[in-house]
């Protein structure tokens, strides 16, 4: 894919992760936010941040499987997107909420495990959402990688907290999870099979 091809292709996926918000900020306008516009609002920033995580997850073995670098191109992008779906998962919630009652948000964080988790997850992200532009990723070289590998940690941890979140039917979060878990199995068992051939043939694995 050329450049003008892989710009055109960029900004058509910028304008479709947009889509969500803007249906979010269409509704609002419109007060058809259903009967509990908090909950509702909540709900669509959690469920697309999950989404968007699984998707940018899918770029890498995509990759792998069709054998083009388009995916991996845009994967920063889809990155932050996750992130900005969270930050506003995470605003909606002590801000609208809760109304900043901060000592409310402390004790909601350590009692209850659905939201410890799902804080923890921000926080996770919080650090791969700085670092990802070039000039970190020059400066910070070998340890980038490191730290943005945490995004499968963030995985498990929104699954979880989309789990501990529904009390009674579980097939939607467990729909997601099975999705997000497959791709990072697959993740898992080509890294295991690259430090086999690795080890088995270190000239080639050598071979620029």
């Amino acid at each position: 894919m050329n450049t003008k091809h892989l710009t055109l292709f960029k900004s058509v996926l910028f304008v479709l992760l947009m889509v969500p918000f803007g249906l979010m900020v269409w509704d609002g306008f419109q007060q058809n936010l259903t009967a509990d516009p908090i909950e509702e609002l909540l709900h669509r920033t959690g469920i697309w941040t999950l989404r968007i995580l699984i998707l940018t997850l899918m770029m890498t073995p995509l990759k792998i499987i069709i054998g083009s670098t388009v995916f991996i191109r845009v994967r920063r992008m889809m990155g932050l997107f996750t992130f900005f779906y969270a930050s506003l998962h995470m605003i909606i919630y002590v801000w609208l909420d809760l109304g900043l009652d901060w000592p409310h948000f402390i004790e909601d964080v350590i009692e209850r495990p659905y939201i410890t988790v799902g804080m923890l997850a921000w926080a996770l992200m919080l650090p791969m959402a700085i670092t990802s532009n070039r000039w970190m990723i020059r400066k910070l070289g070998k340890r980038w990688k490191m730290l943005h590998r945490s995004i499968y940690l963030v995985l498990v941890l929104g699954c979880l907290h989309f789990l501990w979140l529904v009390k009674s039917d579980l097939t939607e979060p467990l729909i997601y999870s099975g999705i997000g878990l497959t791709w990072l199995l697959f993740r898992v068992v080509h890294y295991y099979h690259g430090q086999r051939a690795q080890i088995q043939h270190p000239s080639q694995s050598r071979t620029p």
